[in-house]
């Protein structure tokens, strides 16, 4: 990413997204692209998006030495691995926990006052779980930023199709995932699976309308989106 580039305009916003390859973040960069109030929208990621539009632009970085960002209005950080993928239980903290946190910090300098994280359903700073505990670490660092705004998802499993995106299928997910679309009826709302594009509708309509401080939305707010 080039520094001093000036990506605001007059025209609409502009609206950065760390994480779109993956399951969320692609539901957010589509519906962002397909809003008349949206100028551009840039992408952070360590590989670039298989998609062309004329409101996009792709930036490979490396989150552990993020260069300066432009000026931008709003951010949404998507950013997520598993342990298997990562390789170790540092490795996926540096996925999410720093990344996450070196995003919101470097998005605070270039002006965001507006932020949407994807965290999980479960975390906890203190949780004995690691990964709940590495999420509500994480949703820690950031109400600590003191954005104006903050918006806090917490999805559920995930519905969607991670073959698609060219990503391995995690462990029991798929059977997760039957299970949860038989047993749907009995299965209290917040914990039933739910499609991606339904978490990346809610989160971005909640960031839009937040006037200040944090709000956190849980997977049953957002189910049908």
């Amino acid at each position: 990413m080039k520094q001093g580039v000036n990506m605001a305009t007059d025209q609409g916003r502009v609206v950065l997204v760390a994480g779109a390859t993956g399951l969320i973040g692609r539901e957010i960069v589509a519906l962002l692209l397909a809003d008349r109030t949206v100028e551009s929208v840039h992408c952070l990621g360590r590989r670039s998006l298989a998609l062309s539009h004329p409101k996009l632009q792709n930036h490979v970085v490396d989150f552990a030495a993020l260069p300066a960002l432009p000026k931008v209005d709003e951010c949404y950080i998507a950013l997520g691995t598993t342990i298997k993928v990562a390789g170790s239980q540092d490795a996926f903290k540096a996925v999410d926990l720093d990344a996450v946190v070196a995003v919101a910090k470097a998005a605070k300098i270039a002006g965001v006052t507006k932020l949407g994280v994807v965290s999980a359903m479960g975390a906890n700073p203190k949780s004995r779980v690691f990964y709940n505990r590495v999420k509500g670490e994480m949703e820690f660092a950031l109400a600590s930023l003191g954005l104006k705004s903050l918006v806090i998802a917490r999805p559920s499993l995930l519905d969607g199709n991670r073959t698609a995106l060219g990503q391995p299928e995690r462990g029991g997910e798929g059977l997760g995932l039957m299970l949860m679309r038989i047993l749907r009826p009995l299965v209290p709302a917040n914990y039933r699976a739910i499609p991606a594009k339904d978490v990346a509708h809610a989160l971005i309509h909640a960031v839009q309308s937040a006037k200040q401080g944090s709000v956190r939305l849980l997977s049953g707010d957002m189910q049908g989106g």
